[in-house]
Order: C-alpha cells, then structure tokens, then sequence
C-alpha cells in the first residue's frame, strides 16, 4: 500500500461529502508488461475529474469517458449500482489501443461509492498507524473493515476483493539545521509525514516548513513515545552525541525500517563502539544503523546530501515492499 492510495480515498470523501457521484476502481490482477500493480486504486468523478491511476494513462481516458456519458445520459449513481469486473488488453490489439505493452492485460474491479462511512473510519485507522484490510463484497457492495497484519497482501476470488491500506510513511528528523530542513522539504515531496525532534530553541526556531511537525522533547524520550513500527524511518543529523547517540539507541531497538545518522566513516565506528560499549545493544541491532548516511553520489550541499540521505530510505522502503509484494499468496504481474 502507498500513501497514494490514501491520498485517493481522502479525495472521494471530499467529492462525497460535496455530494458528487464517484466511482473506485482497483486494479485486481495484470499480466504481462502492466504499468500499475495489482492494489493500484483509481478515483473517478461524475465530470470526469480523477484521482490516482490503474495504468499509463489510456485506460483512465476510457473510464473518464465512461463516467461522462453517464453523466450525459443522466445516469449519475443509479441506487442498485453493484460493484463489476472490467478486463483491458484481452488482445493485442486491445492492448495497443490502451497502451498496455507486450499484450499486457488489466482486470480491474470499479464499484460505485454509495456510503463513504467506511472511507472515513479507513481514514482515521490509518492515522493512528493501524494497518487496514478492507473487503468488498461484489455481489452486494458491501464494505467491511478488519485489523490487518504486516506482510498481508491483496486477494480477490471474483466474489470478495480485500485490499491492505496501512499508514504513510513517516520520517523522524533529529535536529533542525540547514540540512534537516533541505531533508524535510523532499521527504515531503515523497509523501512522507515529516516529524523533527530538536530540544536546541536556536535551531528550532528556524523551522518553518509547511506540513513538518515539529516534536517538542528530549530526542530519546520523542522516539519512545513515537512507537516507531515499519512505516518509520529515524535520521539523526544533529552531529551532537548527547542528542544523536540516546536517540539512535531507541531507534535501532524499534521496529523502524531505517535507522540513520550523520558523520563520516570514522565517526560512525566510534559511535557504533560507544553504543556497543555502554549500552546494551547487540551487532545486529547495530548493523541496522545506516551510516555515513546517504548514497554515495558525491554529494556536498545540503540539497544534495538531502537527495542522497532520501534517496537510500526510498531505496530501503522499497525493497521491504518488494518482499512483501512477492510473499506466498501475492498476485504478480
């Protein structure tokens, strides 16, 4: 699940609630060279204004124009409108037509949103960091939320669709200089919910990005508090031991999928030895720690630091996602 997704439900709900007919559609199975995976989700407005997508861009035309010759016909959200299978590409000339290369093929479920009660208890799940399976009955319509569990992947039997939403992806920022703002700026630009810890009012103070939470506390105590799990990634980038060292502690015994800091080859051994020396941490917690932090790309100002430290926590979330993508009982393309 990608935070795109949530970002598509949040804009359902809005047409909604502003009382417009929206339809969802979920790519359920592909074959071949398919642009987008199976979960991949759609919104599509009465108008014709979408959100998300399910391909490279032709077949979104197609249920546009579907979508508006409902409208024309005056047939906006017929009442007893049941969920139903659409299948693209089921020949290459079809294929060609809808941009799907190598004869690819697309099987997507679009299901007309009737009640957005659900998107909004999905919402709120999400937002404390619970992972969601959402199973839609395409006989009925009916929608029913349950707890999920990491590494649960999509199913769908024809009859039943469940989808796995989870919540976005945060980074924790410890300090707030030069450099951790030029890394908040693009972690958002990735969609991630950007937190920054820095008990130091100098530094603090300078911190005016729109969307980045600024914590207030001691960077140990955010961190424990914080609960990090596998949609959390830890960067600390203060240079200060007292700050970077208690937090990383924590970090590096939690759940967090990347842990990071700041400083050179030589800095990081000697604080991977104090770590090993006066706490109790043992070399494989220590081996999670990324560090000098970063891709080396040669990177010198802050803004190219700022690509290659974001640069490797992409690179980290991804193949995480890939592994779970490929575990036993995923669909592939």
């Amino acid at each position: 699940m990608e935070s795109l997704d949530l970002r598509v439900l949040a804009d359902a709900l809005a047409w909604k609630r502003a009382g417009r007919a929206v339809s969802l559609v979920t790519v359920v199975q592909t074959w071949g060279s398919a642009p987008r995976p199976p979960g991949a989700l759609l919104a599509v407005r009465e108008d014709g204004v979408v959100s998300g997508s399910v391909s490279g861009g032709c077949v979104e035309d197609d249920l546009i124009a579907r979508a508006k010759a409902a409208l024309a016909a005056g047939v906006r959200e017929p009442a007893a409108a049941k969920p139903a299978l659409i299948v693209y590409g089921v020949n290459k000339e079809e294929a060609a037509r809808f941009g799907l290369p190598c004869g690819g093929t697309l099987r997507l479920v679009q299901e007309p949103l009737q009640d957005a009660g659900w998107v909004e208890q999905l919402l709120a799940r999400t937002a404390e960091h619970r992972l969601v399976a959402r199973t839609l009955d395409l006989a009925t319509g009916q929608v029913t939320l349950a707890d999920a569990v990491r590494g649960q992947s999509m199913s769908f039997d024809d009859q039943r669709l469940t989808t796995v939403f989870g919540p976005k992806w945060r980074l924790l920022l410890i300090g707030a200089g030069q450099l951790s703002q030029a890394v908040a700026q693009m972690a958002g630009l990735l969609d991630f919910e950007v937190l920054v810890c820095d008990p130091r009012e100098e530094y603090a103070a300078t911190l005016g990005i729109a969307g980045v939470l600024r914590v207030p506390g001691m960077p140990d105590d955010v961190v424990r508090e914080m609960l990090p799990d596998a949609h959390t990634a830890i960067v600390a980038l203060t240079h200060d031991p007292k700050l970077d060292d208690m937090a990383l502690l924590e970090a590096l015994k939690s759940a967090a999928f990347y842990v990071g800091a700041l400083g050179s080859r030589r800095n990081q051994d000697a604080r991977k030895q104090r770590l090993a020396e006066h706490f109790d941490l043992s070399a494989e917690e220590l081996a999670r720690l990324h560090g000098p932090v970063g891709l080396d790309i040669g990177a010198r100002t802050p803004a190219e630091i700022a690509v290659s430290v974001m640069a490797e926590i992409v690179q980290v979330k991804n193949a995480a996602s890939r592994r779970v993508d490929h575990a036993p009982g995923c669909i592939a393309a």
